[in-house]
């Protein structure tokens, strides 16, 4: 017995020894912690036709312009296929750095691999992380993602509002070639999140919200959403954190729709991510527009489920938001509901339901701590809606003045404790 005790110690220590040399150096202490320096919600497909058709691609190449928050010294890529009707096959895919003028920065070029292979299939339903690349970035880099997609997709996984530029090349492979774009969009596609080592981050803020915080409204390209002016400001004063964007147009707290709603889709758009510190909830207007107004549903006549919720169901589901990100040790950090008088769906009553909770997210006392981006966008005239020139003329969704106002309300200090 003593020599097979033995036998098993000697052969314990030698599988450690085997584990540790076959461990990869990002695992290695003193190299920094993983962050979500990108993220983009994926939604279900919205419609089969119209404007918002999802859409779908077979023997293409796509590529993806994104801005990085944090830089760092290695990334890996998470693609989506959560919607997918069936396996999603990557041919091929690599990413590169891009200077001021969208040029890729010689040097910087890396494929992508999947478990040291150069293509995939992504079950239906699935995440899937690629390796780790070798790729030194600072702070605020912009990134292109490009990949070859070998068979019919079915409708996209995609984010609807994506901001920037989505290019498909005409049929056939083109990863690793200079290649003009057969057409462009402005949707996310297949992409959740870029992940990168940083020596020096602190951790990742997420911001949970709606088509405010997805930056609708913003200039397109131009990085202009009220959670890139935190990830700016946030760099300027050398606190290195990743901010990612889990905002959806269209979302609700409740009820699903335009993406499934806050409370279903937090656990892999929130609390999946790496090294979560803090979260910044802004997120229920659409809620109660369409709950209480006389205008409802989403955009290009979308019709939305509605049931018949009240202020205290809502408060309910903000209160389950909170204990769900304390398990893991996450700050989280409330916004009242943003003003929208003037939107197609105010109403008197959505009015005194949005006062009702707002009153509970700044005095109940349930979040670690309040911000006011509500304030910020709001007219001082006249608090229930949105300062001239904050929004982009509907009254609901802001403007570069906005946003900009809104990203620099939040006080740095939240994040230095």
């Amino acid at each position: 017995m003593r020599r097979f005790g033995l036998g098993l110690a000697a052969a314990a220590m030698a599988m450690a020894m085997a584990m540790a040399m076959a461990a990869p150096a990002l695992a290695q202490d003193g190299e920094g912690i993983w962050v979500g320096s990108w993220t983009a919600s994926p939604h279900a497909p919205l419609s089969t036709q119209g404007p918002f058709a999802a859409a779908s691609f077979e023997n293409v190449t796509i590529s993806q312009v994104l801005r990085l928050s944090e830089g760092g010294t290695h990334l890996r890529v998470r693609f989506t296929n959560r919607y997918g009707t069936g396996p999603l096959a990557i041919g091929a895919a690599r990413l590169f750095q891009i200077d001021d003028a969208g040029a890729e920065v010689p040097g910087t070029s890396r494929t992508l691999t999947f478990g040291g292979e150069a293509s995939a299939v992504i079950p239906r339903g699935s995440p899937f992380a690629s390796d780790a690349v070798a790729l030194t970035l600072p702070d605020l880099a912009r990134i292109k993602v490009e990949f070859y997609l070998p068979e019919a997709t079915g409708p996209c996984t995609c984010h609807l509002t994506g901001q920037d530029t989505l290019a498909v090349s005409a049929p056939g492979n083109h990863v690793g070639q200079a290649w003009e774009a057969a057409s462009t969009a402005g949707y996310r596609a297949f992409l959740h999140t870029v992940e990168v080592l940083s020596p020096d981050a602190r951790g990742t803020i997420v911001t949970l919200g709606d088509s405010i915080t997805d930056g609708v409204g913003s200039t397109p390209g131009a990085n202009r959403r009220w959670p890139d002016i935190l990830a700016n400001r946030l760099e300027a004063a050398g606190l290195e954190y990743a901010v990612a964007n889990a905002g959806i147009s269209g979302n609700r707290v409740l009820s699903p729709g335009m993406g499934e709603s806050a409370l279903a889709r937090f656990d892999e758009d929130v609390l999946a991510l790496p090294n979560v510190t803090h979260l910044i909830i802004f997120v229920g207007v659409n809620d109660i527009g369409n709950r209480y107004g006389t205008q409802r549903g989403g955009p290009g006549g979308f019709t939305l489920d509605q049931p018949q919720i009240d202020a205290a169901q809502m408060i309910a589901g903000y209160r389950q938001l909170i204990l769900r990100a304390r398990e893991k040790g996450i700050k989280v950090i409330g916004s009242p509901i943003g003003p929208y008088k003037g939107a197609g769906y105010w109403s008197e009553e959505g009015e005194a339901a949005r006062q009702t909770i707002n009153d509970w997210i700044v005095n109940g006392g349930e979040f670690d701590a309040v911000t006011r981006l509500d304030t910020a966008f709001a007219d001082p005239a006249d608090p229930a809606a949105m300062r001239e020139g904050y929004h982009m003329g509907d009254f609901l969704h802001g403007s570069d003045a906005g946003l900009q106002a809104v990203g620099e309300s939040i006080d740095l200090a939240l994040f230095t404790e």
